[in-house]
């Protein structure tokens, strides 16, 4: 990597302000999967361990520029004190006198997490005020939340004009590890793509084309691929403008040698909610008043036997509605036959990552991802903004 890393930099008895990614899931308050929290320690740790003065801020869910107290991060603040051994102050606000007193009187090692970020309306817009003012709080910014690399706000990129500015240990070992899925992959090279809408990855699919030897489409995103070869998919989720841009996508991948796995039969049902009949159909007889909810039982065979000898395997997004236990055959069988392969494997965020876990199998994956939507710019070849910015070598 091109870019100044925290240990490119002295830190010792220096205020540094790190941009973490803390947007844990939660239920009822209570964090359900402290993940974010763990992949951010090796940078906390080192920090803490040099003597810096640790500020760590971050954003949890959406607030949109309000105090809300349901996105306090009180509890993110006490689960990371206890995976670090040590008390962890977080401060009423952001910014402001108190906050300025907090960290005034912090000694070297000591860790506080800032209120969060998006309370603040100038967060998301990279307002000028705001960014002054976060960036005031320290000497040095560490960007460590690769989640919200793609994000030019103000913790993310407006910090960095005023500070000089390096990559924390998780976005280097993010760009580490996705650069293999760009940049001279091993091969035979297969990528799975699957989620709901062929919009929100066309880019991605555009850009493996080119890399791959085998594109494996499922989820809701297949049907329009299936429409565009002409089956019928009943009432199932399509997007009817992107049925052209598939066609092409099947087009460029056959001049390209590249094999373009479809389904070949489908689970069907009248609806999500609506399990009273669920069949398991061929992709030519799909009936007119059911909709396809995940991959059968054929395709899965096809698909697992398709990774096979693969050296190297990126996976984004659900073969089928895989939250619900009637459609999540498609998406536990893939999960269990990428774990099982001697391949380097790359999970691109999201759903696939809470598949892999629902079934127990991240340990067996190369690299889980912590960014959905910030890996898959990166793999369509994007520059992220985040990253972007940092100080080189």
């Amino acid at each position: 990597m091109d870019k100044k890393t925290v240990k490119d930099i002295e830190v010792k008895g220096k205020k540094v302000l790190v941009r973490v990614d803390f947007n844990v899931p939660r239920d009822k308050g209570k964090i359900t999967d402290d993940t974010r929290i763990k992949a951010a320690l090796p940078t906390i740790n080192y920090l803490h361990e040099q003597g810096a003065k640790v500020i760590l801020v971050t954003h949890l869910g959406r607030p949109k520029g309000n105090v809300m107290d349901e996105f306090r991060l009180d509890e993110v603040a006490n689960r990371l004190g206890e995976l670090i051994g040590k008390k962890v102050i977080k401060t009423p606000e952001t910014v402001g006198e108190e906050t300025k007193n907090v960290i005034d009187n912090m000694e070297d090692g000591d860790v506080i997490l800032l209120e969060n970020v998006r309370f603040n309306p100038g967060e998301t817009k990279n307002d000028s005020e705001f960014t002054k003012e976060l960036a005031s709080l320290a000497e040095i910014y560490v960007n460590d939340a690769f989640g919200t690399a793609h994000r030019a706000h103000s913790s993310t990129t407006g910090v960095a004009e005023y500070l000089p500015a390096v990559a924390g240990f998780l976005l280097e070992k993010e760009l580490r590890e996705l650069s293999r899925a760009i940049d001279n992959p091993p091969k035979p090279y297969v990528a799975i793509i699957g989620g709901a809408k062929i919009s929100d990855k066309i880019g991605v699919i555009e850009n493996l084309v080119n890399k791959v030897d085998a594109l494996i489409i499922g989820g809701g995103m297949a049907n329009t691929f299936l429409k565009a070869k002409n089956y019928k998919i009943g009432k199932s989720l399509l997007e009817e403008s992107k049925v052209q841009l598939a066609t092409e996508l099947i087009q460029k991948a056959k001049e390209k040698g590249v094999k373009l796995l479809t389904p070949i039969d489908a689970v069907v049902a009248n609806s999500i909610e609506d399990r009273s009949e669920i069949l398991n159909v061929s992709i030519d007889s799909i009936p007119s008043d059911k909709m396809v909810l995940d991959i059968g039982q054929d395709t899965i065979d096809l698909y697992t036997k398709s990774l096979e000898g693969a050296k190297l395997v990126f996976w984004n997004g659900p073969m089928g509605v895989f939250e619900v236990e009637e459609f999540s055959k498609g998406t536990k069988a893939i999960a269990q036959k990428v774990a099982s392969l001697d391949a380097i494997s790359i999970i691109g965020g999201g759903d696939s990552v809470a598949a892999v876990k629902q079934a127990g199998l991240d340990g067996n994956i190369t690299h889980i991802s912590t960014g959905g939507g910030a890996s898959l710019e990166f793999l369509e070849g994007k520059e992220l903004p985040g990253v972007k910015i940092l100080n080189d070598k």
